[in-house]
């Protein structure tokens, strides 16, 4: 099941709301993070002042200069470390689309899903950016003590939150959240297995900006064939 419903995501890649929903998660992603560069280096600018002044030294007015330029290669790997997770949760907004695009071209007698409100979207997304980031900061501590079993835990600790996040979404579109935790509940080997899939690419450089693409095509198969089944 896994696997057909993933095969079946691939070949719509070139959907062009796939594309869309792709371009605006990477464009969206790039100005939150420059934004938060640009407010970091301000911010460190702003609390040291124009000049400084040292004992022994006397007034130094270069201080602040130079650890804004210490901060670029800071939140240049802050960024890299960033991109994935932001990238995610911020295209989650736009995961519907993705939705309803495969329901329309394999399940076209569905119809259109009801809309899930903004403000609702807004919430989950920050819930699911918040869980990814701490969970993984937490998981760097097993990742410096394991460097053999690291990519495994990385794997399985992020396989289980993109399979839960992505198969609430396309479940919770047909059977609301109840229904779609009720499902998950039942299903959550399978989902989890699928959800480990999907983190699998994360490892890999661009083709990681790909998975939340992936995984909301893939988790709406998956959730039409277990509910077909339950």
């Amino acid at each position: 099941m896994i696997i057909t419903a993933f095969f079946k995501a691939l070949a719509q890649i070139g959907d062009r709301r796939f594309r869309s929903v792709l371009f605006r998660g990477i464009g969206l992603t790039i100005l939150l993070l420059f934004g938060f560069f640009s407010s970091f280096v301000w911010g460190i600018g702003w609390i040291v002042g124009d000049s400084v002044t040292l004992p022994w030294i006397g007034e130094v007015t270069w201080i602040d200069n130079v650890l804004s330029w210490a901060a670029v290669p800071l939140m240049l790997l802050l960024s890299v470390f960033l991109m994935v997770p932001v990238a995610s949760a911020i295209t989650s907004l736009f995961l519907e689309e993705v939705a309803q695009a495969v329901e329309d071209r394999h399940y076209p007698a569905l119809g259109q899903a009801p809309a899930i409100p903004m403000a609702e979207a807004l919430r989950d997304t920050a819930s699911f950016l918040g869980v990814l980031i701490a969970a993984n900061i937490v998981a760097l501590v097993i990742y410096a003590t394991s460097t053999i079993f690291a990519p495994f835990v990385f794997w399985a600790l992020n396989g289980f939150l993109l399979g839960r996040e992505y198969f609430t979404l396309a479940a919770m579109r047909r059977v609301g959240r109840a229904g779609a935790k009720q499902l998950r509940r039942r299903h959550m080997l399978t989902i989890w297995a699928a959800g480990i899939l999907m983190a699998v690419p994360l490892t890999i450089p661009l083709v990681n900006l790909l998975v939340p693409i992936l995984g909301a095509a893939t988790f709406t198969h998956i959730f039409h064939r277990v509910s077909r089944s339950t």
